[in-house]
């Protein structure tokens, strides 16, 4: 009987691991060896949010999520981020996938908020 409560406690737990591989694949699908373009990347931040969302989504865990992207162009600028939480350590959980090619980067960040069920 130890078996279904260990999975209700999985369900419960935010998989960092398994959201950053649905980050990279997402962003790698729509950015992949593309140029930086200033006028399309509305367009690339619309498509990673909503495809990145749809398959989180599909995981059908209790949180809500909040999603921060971000696309610069690689050209030795600088960029400093940072963030503070308070929230519950036990059940929130947040990653952040950082990827680039020869043209670009590409930060996503995404905070998980467990429902109160």
């Amino acid at each position: 009987m130890a078996a279904p409560q260990d999975d209700d406690e999985e369900d419960l737990v935010f998989n960092v691991e398994e959201v950053q591989k649905i980050i990279r694949d997402t962003i790698e699908l729509i950015l992949g060896g593309n140029v930086y373009s200033h006028s399309r990347t509305p367009q690339w931040i619309g498509l990673i949010t909503d495809k990145t969302m749809a398959r989180i989504a599909k995981l059908n865990k209790p949180f809500k999520y909040i999603y921060r992207i971000t696309i610069t162009q690689k050209n030795g600028s600088g960029l400093h981020t940072a963030a503070a939480y308070f929230w519950d350590t036990v059940t929130d959980g947040t990653c952040t996938v950082r990827w680039e090619n020869k043209y670009m980067y590409c930060i996503v960040n995404v905070w998980a908020l467990a429902l109160q069920i």
